[in-house]
């Protein structure tokens, strides 16, 4: 029959059974008339045709074979089928597909997340072809992203080959005034090239020119679509009209289109000027697209190429450069990839328990079916056709528990980016659960039904169907649960290497919140501010708003003492740098401190401590001699032995009279940017003593006070208003700077518990189900022991045993895998290491703990078995 025919078919369904009943019955009549020519009796030559003819339902059926609809009608069969099946177990059905709706939860949020972070690509046309370039020093002092310095980038625009275009940009800040109150927008500098390598243009207005890159034609500015829509009421005839920003006028080119945050979010965008000095040390980000024809290698050989004849950047030698051609996505993903993949290895461990666990029941089902399976192999179902049969249930479960999942994982994503840190995690708004994500739901469950159920089919259809029906006693039940026990023993070694994991995680975060920053962080509220140069050209201007702010704050009701630094600690921005010491004396090598300049008041206000000295007084003002106050490191290091207090230094290269300082005090060190960091060397300045407007105009200023922090934050704001109306305000807790600087690893702690928790519960329930279902195979065995004398202790420490040596084996096998997996966290552990033994006994003892208890519960079921029910067991 051919294919055409065939599908014609599928329309006339009802005529072709009509047209095939006649052809059977013409056949049928013809033979029999052909029998009574011959001479038979009626009866007889009836019987004859039908006997030579065969069975008329086989051939109905084998006809129907030829039909395109035969697989699909099959396939419909086994599920409804399976549908019955499974209503009649209602029980199992439930626990299975909660049991798989968790572990398919866990992994569809997870991946919803590393779908719009890292697999989604940038909404840039051809993203395949934007790649980063970097020719930066690896291993120093400083860590900086990819990116070339000015001079290489001008060197690499006029030589490249490769790229169709390139281009350079920076993140920057600046203060909107003259649009409701004052405020800081993070924004973004660039050349002309950015938004035509990324082929992007805006939905208004134009992009920038070359000639706007220059002094004098700069002052341009292109808007977000939110900056556009928020503050300037999506004013459709915005451009040509001026805003101000850090006291200066911009005119409006153009607002972008709506959801281009790039790069990292700016508000707006600026032209950037790049200068050909070779002794400017700034190292920005490098984007470029790739030719059609040109692939990464070659475009990373032509780099290495080029790079040759380039001067080594500030401070770091040949040996150090590193040429390297990376994809844009990198930028923005590169410090999160690797812990969203250990994420997703953490899940997927919560699935392969779930998996199991789903195993043993199916296998425990089967058990019960065997009777089933052997009536239906005795009237000639095949093997395959049995289990094809089986693994359709398997499957129809598995989706079941998919859907499930999907749902769950609609609350896990917002959970998930619920608790997840401020600007933590990037390409938030692009996290969603869309078609990509529900495909991958929806084919790991057909897939993992497919693989969890061959096993428990495969077994259950086996050769030993009818032996298995009349097995009984410890022989058959070693042989039954020999497989069980080893699904088992696997969910309790997976469920060890994710309590190992999040054992460690926890004890590196409590490591971390017991760390002593150097500085007494309650009752201190601190505000910063930042300072245009349009407003305050010179340090005499910025001194007097400096000691007029200092003066309010002193006098604000409930503040015990006011101070400022220009460098807050635990901040991510901080200058660090060499310096030169009295009398030729030679700085050690590869020796930088951090350099922050300070009021007063300001080490009492912090309870940094004062160890040797006096600390600033205010008469170290402009006029006086210069002094600097040094960390207890730098003491330590630079004058080993002596008093350090008179001794001299300078931050200048060709120091004048002037600029050496007089040592007059040692402090404590403190952690400057991060409590994960090391206490930093710092040679500290008074604020009054600095005379470039660039380290003046961010300062932060810190009150310590009698009560919450929080009830001087209007007045601290008052006070800013009265100095200057225009100054946009940032007010923060001190404790909340301290716990942003943790809040990294509790998201990273919190993730890694929550699904090692969800995999011991699963593991716990797994060794309940194999232990209560022993219980119910062994009925008859435990009510013969009990009859013949045994006490309830013995029956409870027979099964007992059988769960000691299924947690055992697991934690041995658990143990040894989390010894090699638990090295991954490595790089997001604090003052903890990967193979601590501390946390490896903890949680094998948790989890054998949990086992035991797992197992107890079914062997005090046992001991109320009645022996006379049980000896009647079958």
């Amino acid at each position: 029959m051919g294919w055409l025919n065939r599908f014609s078919n599928l329309f006339h369904r009802d005529r072709v059974d009509e047209e095939l009943d006649e052809e059977l019955q013409f056949n049928l009549e013809a033979r029999t008339r052909h029998n009574l020519n011959a001479g038979m009796n009626p009866d007889a030559a009836q019987g004859d045709a039908r006997r030579r003819f065969g069975n008329a339902t086989l051939a109905r059926e084998r006809a129907h074979e030829m039909d395109i609809l035969m697989p699909l009608e099959t396939l419909a069969r086994d599920l409804r089928y399976a549908l019955r099946s499974l209503r009649r177990s209602p029980g199992f059905t439930t626990v299975a597909i909660l049991t798989l709706a968790f572990g398919f939860g866990a992994n569809t949020a997870v991946f919803t997340v590393v779908n719009g972070v890292l697999l989604r690509p940038l909404p840039f046309p051809e993203p395949g072809r934007l790649f980063l370039v970097s020719y930066e020093s690896k291993g120093g002092p400083f860590e900086a992203p990819p990116g070339l310095y000015d001079s290489d980038y001008l060197e690499y625009q006029r030589q490249n080959r490769v790229f169709e275009q390139i281009a350079t940009f920076s993140e920057d800040a600046a203060t909107l005034t003259g649009a409701g109150d004052a405020s800081r927008l993070p924004t973004a500098t660039v050349t002309s090239s950015f938004f035509s390598v990324l082929q992007v243009s805006p939905a208004l207005g134009r992009a920038f020119l070359p000639e706007e890159e220059r002094p004098g034609n700069n002052h341009v500015a292109l808007l977000s679509d939110k900056l556009w829509r928020n503050r300037l009421g999506a004013n459709p005839n915005i451009l040509g009209k001026t805003i101000i920003l850090d006291g200066e006028q911009y005119t409006i080119l153009g607002v972008m289109p709506e959801g281009f945050t790039f790069p990292h979010e700016p508000e707006l965008w600026r032209p950037l000027a790049v200068g050909a000095d070779r002794g400017n040390t700034y190292l920005r980000p490098v984007v470029g697209r790739l030719r059609p024809s040109v692939s990464r290698q070659e475009a990373l050989a032509e780099l290495e190429a080029l790079a040759k004849h380039w001067q080594p950047g500030t401070g770091a030698s040949p040996g150090s450069m590193i040429a390297e051609v990376l994809p844009l996505n990198d930028l923005l993903v590169g410090k999160i990839r690797k812990l969203l993949l250990i994420l997703m290895g953490a899940v997927a461990f919560v699935l392969l328990i779930a998996c199991a666990n789903v195993a043993n029941l199916l296998l425990m089902r089967g058990t019960t079916r065997l009777r089933e399976i052997s009536v239906r192999t005795a009237l000639g179902a095949s093997r395959g056709r049995i289990i094809r049969q089986l693994l359709t249930e398997s499957a129809l479960l598995s989706l079941c528990g998919s859907v499930a999942g999907i749902l769950l994982s609609i609350f896990g994503v917002r959970a998930l980016l619920a608790i997840a840190p401020a600007a933590g995690v990037p390409r938030i708004d692009e996290v969603q659960i869309d078609s990509p994500v529900l495909t991958f739901a929806l084919v790991l469950g057909a897939t993992m039904g497919i693989l969890f159920g061959f096993v428990p089919a495969f077994k259950s259809t086996g050769n030993r169907v009818r032996e298995s029906l009349s097995l009984s006693g410890s022989n058959a039940t070693a042989r039954r649960q020999r497989l069980r026990s080893v699904l088992v023993v696997s969910e309790i070694a997976l469920a060890l290497v994710l309590l190992t994991g999040a054992g460690l995680m926890v004890k590196s975060f409590m490591r971390m919140r017991a760390v002593d920053p150097g500085f007494r962080t309650q009752n201190v509220l601190t505000m910063t501010v930042d300072l245009p140069d349009s407003t305050y050209p010179t340090t005499i201007a910025i001194h007097a708003f400096y000691t007029s702010m200092l003066a309010k704050l002193s006098n604000l009701p409930g503040v015990v003492a006011a101070g400022a630094v220009n460098w807050m600690p635990l901040q991510p921005v901080l200058v660090r740098g060499d310096f030169h010491l009295d009398g030729g004396r030679v700085r050690p090598r590869d020796f930088i401190v951090a350099k922050p300049a300070v009021s007063p008041d300001y080490f009492n206000v912090m309870r940094i401590r004062l160890l040797q000295g006096r600390g600033f007084a205010p008469q170290d003002n402009s006029s006086a001699a210069g002094v600097a106050i040094v960390s207890q490191s730098v003491a330590r290091t630079l004058w080993a032995g002596e008093d350090p207090v008179g001794k001299r230094l300078t931050m200048e290269d060709e120091p004048k009279p002037k600029d050496w300082l007089t040592v007059v005090g040692v402090v404590d060190d403190i952690r400057q940017q991060s409590l994960t960091d090391q206490p930093q060397a710092a040679i500290y300045q008074p604020l009054e003593q600095v005379t470039r407007p660039f380290f003046l105009s961010h300062v932060s200023y810190v009150v310590r006070t009698a009560q919450s922090p929080q009830s001087v934050a209007a007045l601290m704001r008052g006070a800013l208003y009265q100095v200057d109306r225009n100054q946009p305000v940032s007010i923060a807790p001190l404790t909340d700077l301290a716990n942003a600087t943790t809040a990294s690893t509790w998201f990273q702690t919190r993730l890694i518990s929550a699904f090692s928790m969800l995999a011991l519960f699963l593991a716990a329930i797994g060794v309940y189900g194999v232990l209560a279902y022993a219980v119910t195979e062994r009925t008859r065995e435990i009510g013969i022991r009990m009859a013949l004398g045994a006490n309830k202790r013995d029956v409870t420490l027979m099964l007992l045993k059988r769960t000691l040596l299924l947690v055992v084996a697991g934690v041995a096998l658990g143990g040894s895998g989390a010894l090699m997996l638990t090295r991954v966290l490595g790089k997001f552990l604090f003052e903890v290491k990967p193979t601590d033994p501390a946390t490896f006994v903890s949680a094998a003892a948790i989890l054998a703990f949990t086992g035991i208890i797992a197992g107890l519960l079914p062997a005090r079921r046992a001991t109320r078995v009645d022996p006379v029910v049980a000896l009647r067991w079958e």
